[in-house]
């Protein structure tokens, strides 16, 4: 098991954490998401043989904001 945290730019409302999770939940591995509005983040519980935070960077991307990992 592993955790990371993401800073995510864009997230503008409730709407946009509320898609960013959902990007990030629907990833096979990820047990864990916690998203942060005001800070612009997310901290995220995932099995690492099963998920990466590059894959995490990039569900976050397709969702439409941009991340980066710490």
């Amino acid at each position: 098991m592993a955790s990371t945290r993401l800073t995510i730019t864009g997230m503008t409302c409730d709407h946009c954490v509320a898609k960013v999770q959902k990007a990030l939940q629907d990833i096979d591995g990820v047990w864990g998401v916690f998203v942060e509005l005001d800070e612009g983040m997310a901290e995220v519980d995932f099995d690492d043989a099963k998920a990466a935070p590059h894959a995490l960077v990039e569900a976050v991307k397709t969702a439409g904001y941009e991340a980066t990992v710490g």
